[in-house]
């Protein structure tokens, strides 16, 4: 170590190095700042450095330095600074500072010292036990030399590994570890290190004892054969385990299982200790022991036992009294010793509070402190354990429900209550409320109480209940006697359990009102049909605005007593029975029991009011069938069955309002109710009301057209339709004649054709409209001649042209005859058949007589879409 030194002091040469300001044009008394840098630590001039004679320029002595920075190794008085008295490398400040100098302007000078790294001088080789845990690194180096730097880094060479701080864990390691302590370098100071070698033996393990807390008179059955091995973790084998109590129950070296019921059958309760010995390997380390602590304890039973805490007291003993409890055990046996008392006391300082005490021939006492008792109210004092001091609570001690109840009762006092005014009926008992009786504790208590006014009574007296600051009492009937308003005066008052007395002075007032008059009361309920509302007419109220009144049913229904609310209109008043009261029909009779005035909820029994009234039962639903109807015949409610006046048809079940007779039916439902003698109405029965409406017959295609020769009749009509058997034929879609199906054709004239089901015997609604064309169906295209000339000579013969026979089969036939240059000459038609050669269509110089020549015809047919025929003839006179 001593070579590694004097290589260190090789490798750092000590230097000084300063910069001198430039002086200042005004007076520095206390000199130009300076910098300085350390780097060779141990060299002995380190320790004293004069600062002053750092400063540049003239500075003035007597001056007063400060340690800026707090790097600890500055004499303040004589501005030595001794470098190696500061424990970590870094730059300082120290200042110096004159005052008093007259013409000074710069008073104050600041030296700024680099300290250099310093890693310290270690020790050869260092050995240490595992055991120890953590190890701090620092303790390898070696005392003959000034210590290390605080502010470096250590670095586990072994592990490769950087240390956070200067401790490391061993406890887990073994083997020889080299640590390397660096000073980083600051300035013109270089880094420095140092290295420790340091060797870890493993300590031996004896492991991490689980001690055993049994209750032993729960049954040690289970623990005749403990491994002490099972006690025990993270242990090194080849140890021993020693008996430390003499229980004689390790026989032999390597024994290690014991038997707990029989350590306690011999020997009884208490504490039991094994311990396990494993020897060290290494001189460093030392022989590891680990003792497992057994504790057997038996269990206490306080079945039975009571406890009494003395004693409950007024209110105005809470200054001066004293407590006490008693537990006085049960059947079962308690060892006289000192125990640990542990008990709850509610209230507003409620608290959980253990004492020591002595039982002593079954009886324990011990005191509790007054503090817990500080106001009016009920303490619960339970106790909620009890253990001898020498237990570790193995066992559970059976403590069951061992609990009072200590009481500090309140004087009872009625300053501050209120009396309600009390409202009562004549000759009923009267509630009266006392209320804001916040000084009397919840309880009975006996009150003497006086009555003046209207009634009169002395020295009565009453026990009332206090809640929470409100009670009630009763004044008797018998002191209500007359209406009218009276005052109570309340004189003493008495707690019935503590029999505490107080005088009091409490009033209130008490109306008593008169009962509800009903000499002229009467009661009317008319007759009704079953289901109606039933409504009481109530008369002979007199001025009273609001009453409940009371009503029994008796008769063909009858119901215990009902009551309603009633308002007052002029005397009278009227309300519904509900219709659960009267389920059935026939004579009830309505029975008033009682009337209450609701304003003043003052009521009296009611005789010989009531009335007589009948409900009439409802007349069974009608019976009626489903109807079919046919549409043609336009059928209305009159033609529904049943008929008669006692008949209404509705068009829901619920409708009101009967349908007219002459409402038009449609395939829908309807409803029949009955009407009785009474007037009441039956249930609905519904029908389903059908209107049938065959479909109206079609026409084939082509099928209006028959040939004139053939003499068609209504039958080939029929036969030209989709129901040839059924269709039937009239001359008028409405109120027309039928037409027989043998009856001759007519051509152009309409038919009107309805189906006819046999299903449902109707007629179709709507029917099938026909006009019938006749033809000439056997003839050529065209059966008649047509001359192709004429000459209009006046010879009798051929003075006309004209196509015989055309206008019968073409009736509506016309002809047009025009010049070659398409001059229209002449028109005509069956009307006018022929053409004499005359120009009828031009007038003045281009009418007259037509010269001879070719013209030309046109034929329009008029019928069966027959185009027009063209054509030319010749005149010639």
């Amino acid at each position: 170590m001593k070579k590694n030194y004097n290589k260190i002091l090789q490798y750092y040469s000590f230097f000084v190095f300063f910069l001198i300001f430039p002086f200042a044009l005004h007076s520095q008394c206390a000199g130009d700042d300076a910098s300085f840098t350390v780097c060779d630590i141990p060299n002995p001039s380190s320790q004293a450095i004069n600062l002053f004679s750092l400063l540049g320029g003239s500075p003035v002595a007597g001056g007063v330095w400060t340690d800026v920075d707090g790097s600890g190794g500055l004499n303040s008085t004589t501005g030595i600074l001794n470098a190696q008295a500061i424990r970590q490398s870094n730059i300082f400040r120290y200042t110096y500072t004159v005052t008093g100098s007259a013409g000074c302007t710069d008073n104050t000078s600041t030296v700024s010292v680099t300290i250099g790294g310093y890693s310290g001088v270690t020790s050869p080789n260092v050995s240490v036990c595992s055991d120890v845990v953590y190890y701090n690194l620092f303790q390898p180096f070696n005392g003959n030399y000034i210590s290390p730097q605080s502010n470096g880094i250590w670095h586990n060479d072994t592990t490769n590994q950087y240390i956070s701080g200067s401790t490391v864990y061993v406890e887990n390691l073994e083997g020889i570890y080299q640590f390397t302590y660096t000073m980083p370098a600051i300035g013109t100071c270089p880094a420095m290190s140092s290295t420790a070698v340091v060797r870890i033996f493993r300590a031996p393990e004896s492991g991490d004892p689980s001690h055993l807390n049994l209750c032993a008179t729960d049954g040690l059955t289970a623990y005749n054969n403990l491994d002490l091995f099972s006690r025990i973790s993270n242990y090194d084998l080849g140890g021993v385990w020693r008996d430390n109590s003499g229980t004689g129950e390790l026989t032999f070296t390597g024994d290690h299982n014991i038997n707990l019921e029989k350590i306690y059958n011999t020997y009884g309760e208490g504490t039991y200790n094994f311990t396990y010995e494993v020897p060290s390997n290494n001189p460093i380390c030392t022989t590891a022991r680990t003792t497992v602590r057994i504790r057997l304890e038996r269990k206490l039973d306080f079945t039975g036992a009571i406890l009494e805490v003395n004693s409950d007291i007024c209110e105005s003993e809470i200054t001066t009294a004293n407590y006490s409890a008693t537990i006085i055990k049960g059947p079962a046996a308690i060892p006289n010793g000192q125990y640990y008392v542990t008990f709850s006391v509610s209230g507003p300082r409620a608290a959980t509070e253990t004492v020591l005490a002595n039982f002593t021939n079954g009886v324990l006492l011990f005191p509790i402190k007054p503090e817990y008792f500080q106001t009016v109210g009920r303490f619960r004092v339970t106790v909620l354990g009890i253990a001898a001091v020498n237990s570790v609570n193995a066992c559970r001690n059976i403590v069951n429900n061992l609990t009072d109840e200590l009481i500090i009762y309140p004087l009872p006092d009625l300053s501050g209550a209120v009396m309600t005014p009390a409202t009562v009926c004549q000759n009923q008992d009267a509630l009266v409320q006392i209320t804001n009786a916040i000084k009397l504790a919840d309880g009975d208590y006996d009150i003497v109480y006086n009555i003046s006014g209207a009634n009169t009574a002395n020295s009565q007296v009453s026990r009332l209940t206090v809640v929470g600051g409100i009670a009630n009492f009763t004044i008797p009937e018998i002191l209500n006697s007359r209406s009218g308003t009276s005052t109570i005066t309340i004189t003493a008052i008495t707690h019935v359990v503590s029999q505490c007395v107080n005088s009091a002075n409490l009033k209130g007032e008490i109306l008593v009102n008169p009962l509800p008059p009903v000499n002229s009361l009467q009661i009317q309920v008319a007759n009704v049909c079953f289901g109606e509302l039933v409504r009481a007419t109530v008369s002979g109220l007199n001025n009273l605005p609001e009453v409940t009144l009371s009503y029994e049913i008796s008769g063909a229904n009858t119901a215990s007593v009902q009551t309603v609310v009633l308002t007052n209109t002029n005397g009278n008043a009227a309300f519904v029975i509900p219709s659960g009261l009267i389920p059935n029909t026939g004579t009830s009779t309505i029975i008033v029991t009682n009337l209450k005035n609701n304003t003043t909820n003052c009521d009296v029994n009611v005789t010989n009011v009531s009335d007589p009234f009948i409900i009439n039962p409802i007349p069974p639903a009608p019976v009626a069938l489903n109807q079919p109807f046919c549409k043609a015949d336009d059928p209305t409610i009159a033609d529904l069955e049943p008929k008669g006046t006692q008949y209404k048809w509705y068009i829901s079940e619920t409708a009101t309002t009967p349908l007219a007779n002459n409402y038009l039916l449609k395939s829908e439902n309807y409803y029949l109710k009955e009407t009785s003698a009474a007037g009441c109405v039956s249930p609905a029965s519904m029908i389903s009301v059908t209107i049938n409406d065959p479909d109206a017959p079609t026409l084939k295609d082509d099928g209006q057209n028959f040939c004139g020769l053939d003499n068609p009749t209504i039958l080939n009509l029929s036969n030209n339709t989709n129901s040839p058997s059924t269709v039937v034929w009239y001359d008028a879609p409405n109120g027309g004649n039928l037409i027989p199906s043998t009856a001759l054709l007519i051509d152009k004239m309409t038919y009107y054709g309805f189906d006819f089901s046999n299903a449902t015997g109707c007629f179709s609604n709507e029917n099938l409209s026909v006009t019938v064309t006749l033809k000439d169906c056997n003839a050529p295209e065209y059966p008649f001649f047509i001359p192709d000339g004429f000459s209009p000579n006046g010879d009798g013969v051929n003075d006309v042209f004209v196509i015989p026979d055309i206008d019968f089969l073409y009736p509506d036939y016309s002809i047009e005859i025009f010049n070659r240059y398409g001059n229209r000459m002449y028109e005509g038609g069956k009307d006018k058949p022929g053409w004499d050669g005359i120009n009828y269509e031009a007038k003045g110089i281009n009418g007259g007589i037509a010269p001879n020549g070719v013209y030309f015809y046109v034929i329009h047919f008029n019928k069966d879409n027959k185009p027009p025929k063209q054509g030319r003839l010749y005149l010639n006179r």
